[in-house]
């Protein structure tokens, strides 16, 4: 998937461990790491707005797209 969820990485700058920020954020920790492992089909704004706001952190620390190169660009 080219969307690359970097959740691990700002949870480890911000010393906060997976399920201190699952019950933080109102979801369950089974549900946080499919996020975090890249599994997830979807994720809803308000919770990416509540991990932004628990991590002090802006969506695209979180977010990074990685595309395939288009060789007719």
């Amino acid at each position: 998937m080219p969307i690359i969820i970097n959740l691990d990485v700002m949870l480890a700058k911000r010393k906060m461990r997976s399920n201190e920020l699952a019950a933080k954020i109102g979801i369950t920790e089974q549900n946080l790491s499919v996020l975090k492992n890249g599994r997830a089909k979807a994720l809803r704004l308000t919770t990416l707005e509540a991990i932004c706001k628990h991590l002090n952190c802006q969506p695209g620390d979180i977010l990074e797209y990685k595309g395939e190169t288009d060789a007719n660009e």
